[in-house]
């Protein structure tokens, strides 16, 4: 079966998804890893969250695992929808890029389209950074059993940061040049949280 590249990513089977990525379509790519990647860790601390709701030894802090658990949830969703208006954002600056530069279309769009390509990676970034956070707080109010799962999810949210972070990179030269180095700064500022996040969650499930 043909990928159909119009199809939402939350709508499509694993083994559809990854057919799709596997292909020569240009999207699903990168930005859509970076999406599957974030919802993954986001849906695996939600599974240790689920196994420690309404346990003795935790309830101390039920109230605030059930509301990790709701941010966790809508992270998840978010993330997945991130990955398609990334998919979207590149293909209309896609179809700029093969415009002539004197072209008026070209010159018009060209503004927004470098925005909507770079916005969804960066949301997607500073996403995964929120999610990570979470995920250290579980690892001192959740079932020690599930202590491994909590270090995939800090490896999957790692993941998706830097994947969002290879979107962000290459659409930064196109930006404004005064709105470069801002955009560059603000990236390696949450890629440093994101790495130090991922080292505390690691030392704190071994």
């Amino acid at each position: 079966m043909t990928p159909d590249p119009h199809q939402s990513i939350a709508s499509q089977s694993v083994a559809g998804y990854l057919d799709a990525l596997n292909s020569g379509a240009p999207t699903p790519g990168g930005g859509a890893v970076a999406g599957t990647n974030g919802a993954t860790a986001a849906a695996i601390a939600g599974m240790v969250v689920h196994f420690t709701l309404g346990k003795k030894k935790y309830a101390e802090f039920e109230s605030e695992n059930q509301s990790r658990l709701s941010r966790l949830s809508d992270a998840q969703s978010q993330f997945l929808s991130l990955a398609d208006d990334d998919a979207t954002g590149y293909g209309v600056l896609n179809a700029l890029w093969s415009l002539p530069e004197s072209d008026p279309a070209r010159q018009a769009g060209w503004d927004d389209a470098v925005a909507g390509a770079i916005t969804p990676p960066t949301s997607m970034l500073a996403l995964s950074v929120q999610v990570l956070r979470i995920v250290n707080e579980l690892t001192g109010t959740t079932n020690r059993m599930l202590r491994s799962d909590l270090e995939v999810a800090a490896i999957t949210g790692k993941a998706a940061a830097h994947s969002a972070a290879c979107s962000i990179r290459v659409n930064i030269p196109l930006l404004p040049e005064g709105a470069q180095s801002k955009a560059s700064a603000s990236m390696d500022d949450m890629l440093a949280e994101v790495d130090q996040l991922h080292n505390s969650i690691v030392e704190a499930c071994r």
